[in-house]
Order: structure tokens, then sequence, then C-alpha cells
């Protein structure tokens, strides 16, 4: 392992500064990368973050969701034991960051989740040149490569046009991709008021108060058909869900970078895949691993394997960390989507 840090049932561990970074269980010190519920846990001790995924665990888990928070800006160096601790954009999600350990032997990045596609609704991608580099990989196979997101939203413009007597049905999770289709459906030139399930609701409104220019959107509440020709956003869950036939006949669509795979697609009743992810795909991956300078990659979670294979036929050492407790950032979802928008189920 780097002189830095290392690896413990709960997560990566910094021994140095007794901290862990994005554990899967309850510890005394963590520093969170992201508000996803799979690296965001409620029950620490004491948080650092940024503000907005402070704000944002608050929103999902509580006030309380830790005993202790501190906020940390990008760019901002905290020192603790010795060692430097500082947040670097991940453009994942509004607020995510990569951490960057620092002492006088070396430079250890963990970069969280990340992708390198321009998202206008999030703090674009920071490169941090580093010694020892920590990479996800979930999309970390060669046939995973991104299209330009506004073109997916274009696909989606287009269906619309041809069917406009029937809801389109959109299914996006609650934190990071519902607001990214809204704002490259805006970028895409469309300004028609665009319709959220209730679980959407609440973090579209704090994406909005932070300053990301959304356009119109408002809670479904008790319509259905008559949205036939709009917009709808809903958690991909309620896709099949009873929730979902107020609305008569529709167009089911969801946007995830797992829609390249016709197989999931089909697994979800989708019939217009949009091809939308918040992390890097393969290209990018294997991108951002050269460009980091890092001659040690560690891979946490997602196609391990292939990624690691790769930095090894491209002299680097690598490892795969075989960590428990993640997935892909989209399907780990918090209690409160059980109950949102019950008010307007029929």
């Amino acid at each position: 392992m780097s002189d830095l840090l290392t690896l413990r049932p709960e997560g990566l561990y910094c021994p140095d500064i007794d901290t862990f970074i994005d554990p899967v269980r309850p510890v005394a010190r963590a520093i969170i990368t992201h508000g996803h519920a799979d690296h965001a846990r409620s029950g620490h001790g004491a948080v650092l973050a940024t503000r907005q995924t402070l704000d944002i665990m608050a929103l999902r888990y509580g006030a309380d969701f830790c005993g202790q928070r501190q906020t940390i800006d990008y760019g901002e160096i905290v020192s603790l034991s010795g060692i430097n601790v500082s947040l670097h954009p991940a453009g994942h999600v509004l607020g995510s960051a990569q951490v960057l350990l620092e002492d006088g032997h070396g430079r250890t990045v963990v970069s969280g989740d990340y992708k390198r596609q321009g998202d206008p609704t999030c703090s674009p991608f920071e490169l941090v040149r580093c010694d020892t580099f920590v990479t996800e990989a979930t999309f970390g196979l060669p046939v995973f490569k991104h299209p330009p997101a506004i073109e997916e939203a274009k696909k989606l413009l287009a269906s619309l046009l041809l069917f406009p007597d029937k809801v389109h049905l959109v299914g996006a999770y609650a934190l990071g991709k519902a607001q990214r289709v809204i704002g490259e459906l805006r970028a895409a030139g469309y300004d028609k008021t665009i319709y959220l399930h209730g679980a959407l609701v609440k973090l579209t409104e704090y994406y909005q108060e932070e300053g990301v220019g959304l356009g119109p959107v408002e809670a479904v509440g008790a319509r259905g058909r008559e949205l036939a020709g709009e917009i709808v956003l809903c958690p991909p869950g309620q896709l099949a869900d009873r929730w979902a036939r107020r609305f008569g006949e529709t167009v089911t669509s969801m946007a995830s970078g797992w829609m390249r795979v016709r197989a999931r697609a089909r697994q979800r009743g989708v019939e217009l895949p949009l091809i939308m992810s918040d992390h890097a795909d393969w290209d990018d991956l294997c991108l951002t691993v050269a460009q980091t300078g890092a001659e040690q990659i560690w891979v946490t979670h997602g196609a391990e394997e292939a990624l690691v294979h790769w930095c090894q036929m491209n002299g680097r050492k690598a490892r795969p960390l075989n960590m428990i407790g993640y997935d892909d950032g989209e399907d780990a979802e918090p209690a409160e989507l059980q109950d949102a928008d019950a008010v307007s189920a029929p």
C-alpha cells in the first residue's frame, strides 16, 4: 500500500490522521467525496466534505446525520498531523470531490466517482497529478464509450416530436442524474416545464438554490394523462410501478451509462435508452490514469481487472482493491424514496 493509505474492513484508511475516506460503515472520522448513498453514509462521528456534499447529506439523512461536520472548499488545504488534505472537483455531481493527501514523501489522490464529460450542473473535473491514484472503474471495459450527453437529450426531444400524444417518462436518479438530464435538455433548446416525481423535487430545488439554471420544473402531483406531450422524470424504480399507470400510454426512457447494454434496457422495459452517465467511460479512465502521472494505481469498484491489466500493460503498478459496499453510485438511493410522492399516488 502507499505511505498514506491502507485498506481496512471499513474502507480506505489514512493512519496518520486516523480518518477513513467514504467508509462503508460508521466510523469516528470520515472524509466524504460526494453525496451518493454508497459513499455518504450517516452515523459517523465527524465528517469533512465540501459544503454542498454536507448539505446534500443533511437533506437525505436529516440534520443529525453525523456528530460534527467540517466544511472545506475546493483547493483549500487542511493540515492534520503533518498531512495536507485538500479537495478537488470530480465532475460527478454537485459538490463531488477528489481527496488529495500529501506529505513530504508523496501525493495520493482518492478520486471517488468522477467523469470528464462536461456537465452544466456541477464543477468540471480537475486533473490532480499524484504518485498514487485510487480510481473507480464502474465502466471499466472498452465497450463503454459514452456519447455526448446533449446528443442523447436531442434523441429524447426527437421522440417527443414523433409521439406528441404520449407522456415521455424518463427514469433518472435523484442526485445528479435528474438534474443533468434537465440541464442537457435546456442546453438542447427545450424550454417547457419539466415535471418531477416527488422523490426528485427536494434535490432539484437544492440545485436551483445553488445557482444551477434548470428552468421551469414542477412536481407531478396528482396529474396523469393530461401531461401527454410532456417530459416527466422519476426514479427508475417507478417506471414499471403502479405510479406510472396514471399517464396512460407512455414512451419509457432511462438515462444511464448502463443503457449501452441492450439487455439492461430490455430488462428495465426501456423503449428509449439514453446513454448518459455521471462516471468516466473506458477512454476517460485510461486518459486520467495516464495524465495523473501516478506510478501506482488502485482500482476500487467496477470492472477492476480490465483496468488493472491496462495499467500493467502500460508500465504502471496496479492492483484491484475488491472493496465491498459500492455500486455505480446511482442504484444506491436512501429511504427518502419509499414515501416520496405518496400524496399523489393513484
